[in-house]
């Protein structure tokens, strides 16, 4: 079979994979505690000038 052949057989197998459901994960959610800071140490002037810049290209 070359390169480029339909592999009615391949295909098959795919859909089977691909209509398989993978139930092996837990139901429950996940609680997450705490805070998140991103710092980029540039001013609000800069950013702002940079997305202007941005919005002109």
């Amino acid at each position: 079979m070359s390169l480029g052949d339909y592999d009615e057989a391949e295909h098959e197998r795919r859909e089977r994979k691909n209509a398989t459901v993978d139930a092996d994960f837990e139901q429950a959610r996940h609680e997450y505690e705490g805070s998140m800071e991103y710092d980029t140490g540039e001013s609000t002037d800069e950013l702002l000038a940079q997305f202007e810049q941005l919005q002109k290209e």
